[in-house]
């Protein structure tokens, strides 16, 4: 049995700044820092970063006054900046910069009068904060019942935004189904879906061809993990979200001459490799990566509160 391991996978930089961001915390004063919601979305990250001293909270009313607290790479809507300004709160933030893109285009499209038509995920932590920008002016869409039942009036202005970590295949249908609609309906200068979510979801979709299985590394809560499942049932390849080795079904392999493995944007690269370790035992004889260039994408780490 043959592994095939996609490239690029794994960390993107949005998540390597938000991890890191803990660690310099936990570094610089001392356990414990406390992080609003999971910092990102993987079950082994937070287990690691728990063990260093991080306390997760749901939110900043649980933080006591004048500690250090750290927001999540997801985005926070703005009653959360002001909590933290009220119980003195020394304030890490460490939403991904691709995240403030689209909350930056929320505020200057509503300022000039814009409906703002959001496409994403209810509940989830990132579509929280990009509707806690505008939220009399936003409106969600989460698929096309939601575009049937919008209602916009002729002359109304509005624009289209993403969730960063959604599928390009499923943003595009609901948006073709709104410009329908509403020819009026504007998009940003530049797409919303991040740079590491189309890559990786443009590995599988070259890996499909060749792989008989695809196991994502990845948790149940991660957007982009997720939609890689999804784009590779969508081309007929059965695929698996996993945490770790022990979630995978050995009877999943039965049959299986190709798998092909990849990972979410939050999910560390040694679980990835105890997966191939699992693989091997399972009767994979050789491991082959996919040629591709490394993404290059860095960014820099955020203030911090003595700054």
């Amino acid at each position: 049995m043959l592994a095939i391991l996609a490239k690029p996978r794994g960390f993107c930089a949005g998540v390597e700044r938000a991890i890191r961001a803990v660690e310099l915390a936990l570094e610089q004063f001392g356990p414990p820092v406390y992080v609003r919601k999971e910092i990102v979305h993987n079950l082994h990250v937070v287990q690691r970063l728990r063990a260093a001293g991080a306390t997760f909270v749901d939110e900043l009313d649980q933080v006591p006054a004048g500690a250090v607290a750290i927001l999540s790479a997801h985005g926070s809507p703005p009653e959360v900046y002001a909590e933290a300004q009220r119980r003195g709160l020394r304030l890490i933030d460490a939403t991904c910069p691709l995240v403030r893109k689209v909350h930056v285009e929320v505020r200057r499209y509503v300022k000039r009068g814009y409906r703002i038509i959001l496409i994403g995920h209810a509940g989830h932590d990132e579509v929280i904060g990009t509707m806690g920008q505008a939220p009399a002016a936003t409106v969600l869409v989460e698929n096309l019942s939601d575009v049937e039942r919008l209602r916009l009036e002729p002359a109304e202005k509005g624009v289209i935004l993403t969730q960063t970590t959604l599928s390009q295949d499923d943003t595009r249908h609901l948006i073709d189904a709104l410009l329908t609609r509403f020819p009026q309906l504007e998009l940003p200068p530049s797409e919303d879906i991040c740079y590491a979510t189309q890559n990786r979801q443009t590995a599988v979709k070259a890996l499909c061809d060749r792989i008989d299985l695809l196991l994502v590394v990845g948790s149940q809560n991660s957007s982009n993990s997720r939609r890689l499942t999804e784009v590779a049932r969508s081309r007929g390849v059965r695929a698996y979200l996993i945490d770790d080795p022990l979630d995978i079904d050995r009877s999943w392999l039965n049959g299986v001459n190709r798998v092909g493995v990849t990972s979410g944007a939050s999910a560390p690269e040694d679980i990835v490799q105890s997966v191939l370790t699992f693989l091997r035992d399972c009767g994979v004889s050789q491991v082959e990566e996919v040629d591709a260039p490394d993404e290059g994408v860095t960014f820099t780490l955020p203030k911090f509160a003595h700054d």
